[in-house]
């Protein structure tokens, strides 16, 4: 079935040229799980094979995540909390994983907005938080863009060096999610101690100060 369905989208990415990418990864950054994992790497081997080039693909590629993800942004603006955590579950949106995301985003908004673009299980509804907290849209627009953009050009390289070869691409994607995680845990932290070094001094604490 893999194979086939692999095949499948070779096929229709061939069609359709660099649409055809568009509208794979809109609907793979939306909440329906259909993973990029098998989209990418199509392009990349279609690179190798001189039908597309690398510019077409990423772009392509991060215009679909894009729009994929204010898709999501846009049910968080207009539907709210209640109804994400109404339909979500039916998506694999459960109500602890989705209050987690939203802990960490109104800790660390726009640096959770990037790396979740990048991490497996949480790029499909990171958008969600940052829709229900109305984050800049502009902030949010280039954040998506940048970790997705990464992300679309790991698999396109995948694609592109291991051909038509469909388990080994799912193999080294699973490999390079685990790099990716490991990138993105030590890119929190540090982002964790500059927000604290950086951040206002709490008003009980200046009071403290001036009292000495």
């Amino acid at each position: 079935m893999l194979n086939a369905f692999f095949g499948w989208l070779v096929d229709v990415i061939g069609k359709m040229g660099y649409s055809g990418i568009v509208c794979l990864m809109f609907v793979e950054s939306t909440f329906i799980p259909l993973p990029s994992e098998l989209v990418i790497p199509p392009a990349g081997y279609l690179i190798s094979q001189k039908q597309m080039n690398w510019g077409g693909v990423i772009i392509s590629g991060m215009t679909g995540s894009l729009l994929g993800a204010l898709f999501n942004y846009a049910i968080a603006v207009y539907f709210g909390r209640p109804f994400i955590l109404k339909y979500g579950r039916y998506f694999g949106v459960s109500k602890e994983h989705f209050e987690k995301g939203e802990r960490f985003f109104k800790a660390h908004g726009s640096i959770s907005t990037f790396v979740g673009r990048l991490i497996l299980g949480i790029r499909h509804y990171i958008s969600f938080p940052a829709g229900l907290a109305k984050m800049d849209i502009k902030k949010f627009c280039i954040y998506t863009s940048l970790g997705a953009g990464i992300w679309v050009w790991i698999l396109a390289y995948i694609g592109y060096f291991v051909g038509n070869n469909k388990e080994q691409a799912m193999e080294m994607s699973k490999q390079w999610s685990i790099y990716i995680i490991s990138g993105c845990l030590l890119l929190v932290l540090g982002y964790i101690v500059w927000h604290k070094k950086h951040r206002p001094a709490q008003p009980e604490y200046e009071a403290n100060k001036n009292n000495r």
